[in-house]
């Protein structure tokens, strides 16, 4: 009985192209969030911490392809795992920049304090390791 439910059940479940579209999209559109906020209040911000570390300002732009066309990128299925790497870098810079300090820290929900930061960097390199699947709008060579 037991057996035939977990077939039935696994047989149901295993969709793991599905899956791969299901994590790329989400994680994706939630990281777009993130860009269309840099396109609407700017990145003056990013620029002066990066000028106060001697790096040029105009390396802040480069929050766009981050947080806009990378994961765009990835939601199509175009060049998937190097988009998904341009994402997991720019997570780790951003959470280098702004998050080292909440990095021992917990919240009063008993989360981590670089959860999110966490979350979506793990997404990132999931998404690169997996690759695109089957549903994406280019061929295999280019997922």
């Amino acid at each position: 009985m037991l057996a035939n439910l977990n077939q039935l059940f696994t047989r149901l479940t295993d969709h793991p192209d599905g899956g791969k579209l299901l994590l790329r999209i989400t994680f994706s559109v939630l990281m777009i969030f993130h860009g269309v906020a840099k396109l609407q209040h700017g990145t003056g911000w990013i620029e002066g911490m990066l000028v106060s570390q001697g790096i040029p300002a105009f390396v802040a732009y480069g929050v766009y392809i981050g947080e806009i066309v990378a994961p765009v990128l990835i939601i199509l299925g175009i060049f998937t795992r190097p988009a998904a790497f341009i994402v997991a870098i720019n997570l780790l810079v951003a959470t280098l920049m702004v998050g080292t300090g909440k990095f021992f820290t917990v919240t009063n929900v008993g989360a981590w304090g670089l959860e999110v930061e966490a979350m979506y960097f793990l997404a990132a390199i999931i998404t690169m390791l997996l690759g695109s699947g089957r549903y994406s709008v280019v061929s295999p060579a280019y997922r």
